[in-house]
């Protein structure tokens, strides 16, 4: 059971960062959120540079995979990502802020390293980064007045890959804190799955401006 939760899982997110790839690229856009990506970058070239050296096998392939996908995905925020943001935000603010916030991101990731070791600053920060995306795409879904940049794919399938090494590590491994942190991404996640299928639904409800007038569509 446990090896296939996590063949479950590596596949479940997988396909989310194929299709962020793929929304990226044909609207125009960034399809996950900027800090929570940040945060992806960071603990999967940690991660996987880790796991090649010290467990090689599946697992540490895989997030090498991860890591390259998650540098396609960075490039089209920079690549797109400005005209989301107000006019103020110059070329030059928004080079300085994307370095500063992934450079971040990387501090962050090692200074759980330092204080928990790897394999535990490995579990720890995933479910941790986890509920940040959770809460940041229904935060990009408000910002942006509907589903645009967004996809029922990569919600049901981040929902999926989260759900799964909750039961592995949560339930099966008993930790409490990665149960807690589990059982809150699958309620905002579910959440977020209902705000894109009501979308689907009642596109006529969004306006895709997120209220403010002049916010680029994407085609």
């Amino acid at each position: 059971m446990i090896p296939l939760l996590t063949a479950v899982s590596g596949i479940a997110w997988t396909v989310v960062y194929v299709e962020a790839i793929r929304i990226g690229l044909t609207q125009r856009t960034y399809a996950l959120p900027v800090a929570a990506l940040a945060l992806n970058v960071a603990w999967e070239s940690i991660y996987s540079v880790w796991g090649l050296r010290n467990e090689p096998g599946l697992q540490a392939w895989v997030t090498v995979v991860w890591a390259l996908a998650d540098l396609v995905i960075v490039w089209t925020f920079l690549r797109y990502g400005r005209a989301e943001f107000p006019s103020w935000v110059t070329r030059a603010v928004f080079g300085w802020g994307a370095a500063g916030l992934f450079a971040t991101a990387f501090v962050v990731q090692w200074a759980f390293v330092t204080e928990f070791g790897f394999p535990q600053a490995a579990r720890y920060t995933a479910f941790l980064q986890n509920l940040l995306m959770s809460g940041l795409f229904v935060a990009v879904f408000v910002a942006r007045g509907g589903p645009r940049g967004q996809s029922l794919t990569i919600a049901v399938a981040k929902w999926i890959g989260t759900a799964a090494p909750t039961v592995v590590f949560g339930v099966h491994e008993r930790s409490p804190f990665v149960l807690t942190l589990g059982v809150l991404c699958f309620v905002v996640d579910v959440a977020y799955i209902g705000l894109l299928a009501r979308a689907r639904v009642h596109p006529e409800a969004f306006d895709g401006t997120g209220g403010r007038a002049g916010v680029p569509r994407a085609g």
